[in-house]
């Protein structure tokens, strides 16, 4: 038999070989229900006399929903629609290689089928009260609230038993995701982070569980949460399809449509068809090219922009549908959104350090802004990017007041200007240079050499680029600039910069772990530093460009007490060396 399995320690897992025992009443050897804990039965008395619901205590292990086995069968979609393309495309002909495709998918189903049976069968799930030393199953008591040490166990494995427990109070989100086909067969998929788990490794994960029992279950891990009054409304804000103006106003609006035009020629081409060589794309282009290019490079690129906007609006739709940030409690942010793909994701309240107020340059030139969250527990750089959003496109005030509803208290320039401190005025002068010289340049040049050897248009077009370029890069040197900012807000180090998107940072002091100061040659000469501070959230560090190297370290000292005090020198005080003694 295994060691005992140490419930303090999340996401730990052991090899326990015939692990079925199950946790027992308070006589050993008697099945029975565990004993409820004192209080109103189901519930834990806390400070301030009230009850709050607990986690039901069952010995009995369930198991997954059966209609996993169809979920782990979705692979077949690709392949089989693949086949039915080329047979679109082929006129229905069949040829020797697509038999032998539907024969590996025959056996690739039966061998995916009977891998899933298993999983199913092998893997269960309950919430109980660890065994203590004496075999009663009473448990240490945890959690800093005076509840028993409910924990989460997960024990799956076919020749290798494998059971990994998590005490309840440790888990920092638990979130529901579900897949189109997730939906379709009324199912989710349940993942619970620890503290620990900002890699992905030390999460629980359980798919797939029926809508319902996947609920409840998220209500019993997360019943540890403190149930005290929430001081403010506990609802930030809902879903308004008047936001639906402000979807047009990002990237997809256009970059959407070659992604999809991208994606939709690998296809072709990775059934064997030719897009560039289909009838009517090759008439398409003989009649773009026939007509007047005035006309018709104005026409495609009102109809690229067309498309992208009906791209951008439904997926704004499918990503925040039946959108809701909320407060479940005193200490769980909850966001709620997705059509087709739904997820719900926690955020407790001790792991948000901070908010990031987006705008960018399309979105603020109409009025708007998106906010996300900095918090840990949220995954890795690519996960935390998907789950940390709290709200979509929305009108500026909408946004500052999302951003102070998560905060708890009001964005730093959300009820006057924020009194952010100016960088430096050669800062300004290193966007100009750097856009002359990877923007204006280049292009100038390469369209000056094609026109000496082709053509004289294309010299014309050189001198056109140039000026338009110039005027350009110069304001949006101008508007980098103007956006530069840091400062100091109550608790949060409060920071500002960029163009293409302009982001606004209010971090709590107290979360900021070190400070990185970065410098170039050219920065070096101009007297400027860039100035990182690492936090164990969100996107690990937050860069604060182009400040004055004099300034940075006594700022950065200000900012976060106690990390840079002991490297620092003051303008008359004699620097001490530390004793050396010789041997």
């Amino acid at each position: 038999m295994s060691a005992p399995l140490d419930p303090e320690i999340p996401g730990t897992a052991h090899d326990a070989p015939g692990l079925d025992r199950a946790v027992r009443g308070t006589h050993p050897g008697t099945p029975g229900p565990l004993p409820e804990v004192s209080g109103t039965p189901g519930t834990h008395p806390d400070a301030s006399g009230t009850h709050p619901a607990t986690p039901s205590v069952t010995a009995q292990w369930r198991r997954l929903d059966p209609r996993t086995l169809l979920v782990h069968c979705g692979w077949m979609a690709a392949p089989l629609g693949s086949l039915a393309l080329t047979a679109l495309a082929t006129g229905g002909r069949i040829t020797t290689g697509a038999w032998f495709t539907l024969a590996a998918i025959a056996a690739s189903f039966a061998v995916v089928t009977t891998i899933g049976l298993i999983r199913w069968a092998r893997t269960e799930f309950r919430v109980a009260l660890p065994r203590s030393a004496d075999g009663t199953g009473e448990g240490a008591v945890g959690g800093g609230h005076g509840h028993p040490a409910l924990t989460l166990d997960v024990r799956s494995g076919l020749l290798t038993r494998r059971l990994r427990s998590v005490p309840l109070h440790r888990i920092r989100t638990v979130d529901l995701t579900a897949s189109p086909l997730h939906r379709l067969l009324g199912v989710t998929v349940l993942r619970a982070g620890t503290a620990g788990s900002g890699d992905g490794r030390s999460e629980l994960s359980l798919e797939a569980l029926a809508a319902p029992e996947a609920e409840r279950l998220r209500a019993e891990l997360l019943a540890y949460a403190d149930a005290e009054a929430v001081a403010n409304d506990p609802e930030v804000a809902r879903i308004s399809w008047r936001w639906l103006r402000y979807a047009p106003l990002t990237f997809w609006v256009v970059g959407g449509v070659f992604v999809v035009a991208g994606s939709a020629y690998r296809v072709l081409d990775g059934i064997g068809i030719e897009a560039w060589k289909l009838g009517f794309v090759q008439r398409a282009f003989a009649e773009f090219g026939a007509s007047a290019l005035w006309l018709t490079v104005p026409a495609a690129l009102l109809v690229i922009l067309a498309l992208g906007s009906v791209g951008a609006l439904a997926l704004y739709v499918e990503n925040w549908w039946n959108y809701c940030l909320e407060w479940t409690d005193s200490r769980t942010l909850r966001v709620r959104r997705g059509l087709f793909t739904t997820r719900s994701v926690t955020i407790e309240r001790a792991r948000l350090r901070g908010v990031l107020l987006r705008e960018p340059l399309l979105l603020r030139a109409g009025g708007g802004a998106l906010v996300r969250a900095v918090a840990g527990g949220l995954g890795n750089r690519e996960e935390n990017r998907k789950r940390s959003g709290l709200l979509p496109p929305a009108p500026r005030p909408e946004a500052l007041r999302v951003a102070g509803g998560a905060l708890r208290s009001p964005f730093p320039g959300s009820t006057s200007p924020a009194a952010l401190a100016p960088h430096p005025r050669v800062a300004l002068r290193r966007r100009r240079v750097r856009g002359l010289l990877w923007a204006v340049l280049p292009g100038t040049a390469v369209l000056a050499g094609l026109g000496a050897v082709f053509t004289p248009v294309l010299l014309h077009c050189a001198w056109i680029y140039a000026v338009v370029a110039t005027a350009v890069v110069l304001w949006l040197a101008r508007d980098a600039y103007r956006n530069l900012g840091h400062g100091v807000d109550g608790p949060y180090l409060v920071a500002r910069s960029g163009t293409f998107s302009r982001d606004t940072l209010a971090l709590q002091r107290e979360a900021i772990a070190a400070w990185t100061f970065s410098t170039s040659p050219f920065s070096r000469r101009a007297g400027l530093v860039t100035l990182t501070a690492a936090v164990a959230a969100g996107e690990d560090g937050y860069r604060i460009p182009d400040l004055a190297a004099a300034e940075a370290p006594g700022f950065a000292a200000a900012a976060a007490p106690g990390i840079l005090e002991e490297f620092l020198t003051h303008p008359g005080t004699p620097a001490h060396l530390p004793e050396q003694r010789l041997p």
